[in-house]
């Protein structure tokens, strides 16, 4: 039997377990407190490595997008736009390049002829990838490829897009078959694939038309990333367009070419898309287009229009077309003055000058500047048109992707292919006599260029028709066995010289945060028709001045 203990005995025992009860629930919290710093620190580590390691040309997600890939149900809550201590977005971050070795250039005397082809764009097909640390964007949808728009409606030649893609809208979109019979005559194929892009060079192009054309693109997926929907399309870098309407009605519409290329006709169905000039020219020492409007603009400031040459003005290579080499017989002579200044271009001489006489800022000096088509379509045009001199636009057969929406009278004074030199002369004429009606169509050319065919504008365009043209495909892109994997960094660090130059300056230097501009419906075929009438009717108007004034 046990003995009763004392009432001192049990305090002391008492005391000893809340002791010893105190000492584990210590151990264990310092415990609890250790594991949990130490899963802080390891998550802590862990991301800074991640982020670390992640290239410097990512693209970074706002904290907002974070946060709502992260609790997608907490973001019904929108704090108040008066909220004092709502702190401003962070800017986007940087875009940067750095190449780890020089670029391999083949051993080319001084003497050889330069190559008419892209070297840069044949190196980077042919060496090892370095876009290994280019993220992987999940595939965009019809939603993500065209997100919140900028709360700007496009320009009105946005809706030529619907209209370029009808065909294959009737036809039940683009497949395989067709898109393999456009590859016949394609320069190269261009793949892209959760906002990664791949190439198939068929054939070299012209001097470095498709290497500045994959550029853009390559830019296109830098200022949108994973808004550019996956897509397989082929590119033509040759001039003229070549998919025939006629041959592919009824029953031959299922072997209808999707072919892009830089401008087309109102016999075919090839694809307009922006030409590589937008990013340079480097055979002829043309900047990239941001660059060059601002030239442009500069020299519109330097001469008013009042104090220009009272001359239309024109200077080009005369030897691509027979209708450049006519434009010739009406420069000023001893015995006739057409009132037209012609300047024959030879690039050859001038690249050995440095292209001293070729800066086209500096060719902003008289009041009317002549645009006429060389073998096809002219990148000239959009030059021309920014001088805020009035255009003398012979009949062209050609457009271009935003072209179709210049109007006569408005944006430029139309000039009889048949007759061009008494027409040249009557447009000076009637301008030198209507100043104030001559500066206003070359003004309103202009501020269309400046502020309607912007690189904004011309990006938005891109993703727009890319975006409605990979809706049409009736199969799912993928990446073809001979494609190769290009990026800023595979193309830019394959480069040198001006080529270099002028790819670094065009490259896009980070994500733009808002969507594009908003596309505007198709035309209807009342629309088109009495698009088309009203300008043949201002047309038939001009020319029949003329006839008059030559009547008088």
């Amino acid at each position: 039997m046990a003995m009763a203990e004392a009432p001192g005995q049990r305090s002391r025992k008492l005391a000893a377990a809340l002791s010893r009860t105190s000492a584990t629930f210590l151990f264990f919290s310092v415990v609890v407190v250790g594991v949990v710093f130490a899963s802080a620190r390891w998550i802590t580590t862990t991301t800074t490595t991640l982020q670390a390691s992640l290239p410097a040309t990512a693209a970074v997600p706002t904290a907002a997008a974070a946060a709502a890939a992260v609790h997608p149900q907490t973001q019904h809550h929108k704090p108040s736009p008066r909220s004092p201590s709502r702190a401003p977005p962070p800017p986007p971050a940087a875009y940067s390049i750095s190449c780890p070795t020089p670029p391999l250039r083949p051993n080319i005397s001084h003497a050889a002829k330069a190559p008419e082809s892209s070297q840069t764009l044949a190196l980077a097909l042919s060496s090892s990838s370095s876009c290994r640390s280019y993220p992987d964007y999940p595939p965009a949808t019809n939603t993500t490829a065209a997100p919140s728009s900028s709360n700007s409606s496009c320009p009105s030649y946005f809706r030529f897009i619907h209209d370029d893609l009808r065909p294959w809208r009737a036809a039940g979109g683009v497949t395989r078959a067709m898109l393999a019979r456009a590859g016949v005559t394609a320069s190269f194929r261009l793949v892209v694939l959760r906002g990664r892009a791949y190439v198939q060079r068929f054939r070299p192009a012209f001097q470095t038309r498709d290497l500045f054309t994959i550029w853009g693109i390559l830019q296109l997926l830098r200022r949108y990333p994973g808004r550019v929907p996956d897509l397989d399309l082929m590119f033509d870098c040759v001039d003229w367009p070549i998919v025939r309407t006629h041959l592919y009605r009824g029953k031959h519409a299922p072997f209808m070419p999707p072919l892009f290329r830089y401008c087309g006709d109102d016999r075919t169905l090839d694809i307009v898309f922006p030409d590589w000039s937008f990013w340079g020219w480097p055979e002829i020492n043309i900047k990239p287009w941001d660059a060059l409007q601002k030239d442009l603009k500069n020299g519109n400031s330097r001469v008013t229009w009042s104090d220009r040459e009272p001359y239309a003005y024109w200077k080009g290579n005369a030897a691509v077309a027979v209708s450049r080499q006519e434009l010739v017989k009406c420069n000023i002579s001893s015995t006739q003055d057409w009132n037209a200044r012609i300047y024959t271009q030879d690039w050859f001489k001038e690249s050995k000058k440095g292209y001293r006489n070729s800066n086209l800022g500096n060719q902003c000096t008289h009041r009317y500047k002549i645009y006429i088509e060389g073998s096809a379509w002219s990148i000239s045009q959009k030059y021309i048109l920014a001088c805020d001199s009035m255009t003398l636009l012979v009949t062209p057969k050609y457009y271009d992707f935003f072209s179709r929406s210049l109007m006569p009278i408005q944006h430029y004074w139309p000039v009889r292919d048949d007759n061009k030199c008494a027409s040249i002369k009557y447009a000076v004429e009637w301008g030198n006599s209507h100043k104030q009606s001559a500066q206003r169509i070359g003004k309103e050319a202009s501020n269309f260029i400046q502020k309607e065919v912007n690189m904004d504008i011309v990006y938005d365009y891109m993703l727009h028709l890319l975006t409605e043209y990979a809706k049409l495909l009736r199969f799912r892109p993928t990446k073809p066995p001979e494609a190769v994997e290009v990026c800023p960094e595979s193309l830019i660090c394959q480069a040198e010289g001006i080529e270099k130059k002028f790819l670094t300056e065009s490259m896009a230097k980070s994500a733009h945060d808002s969507g594009p501009c908003d596309l505007p419906p198709p035309f209807s075929p009342l629309e088109l028709r009495m698009l088309k009438q009203r300008k043949e009717n201002t047309i038939r108007q001009v020319e029949m001045w003329e006839r008059r004034a030559s009547a008088a």
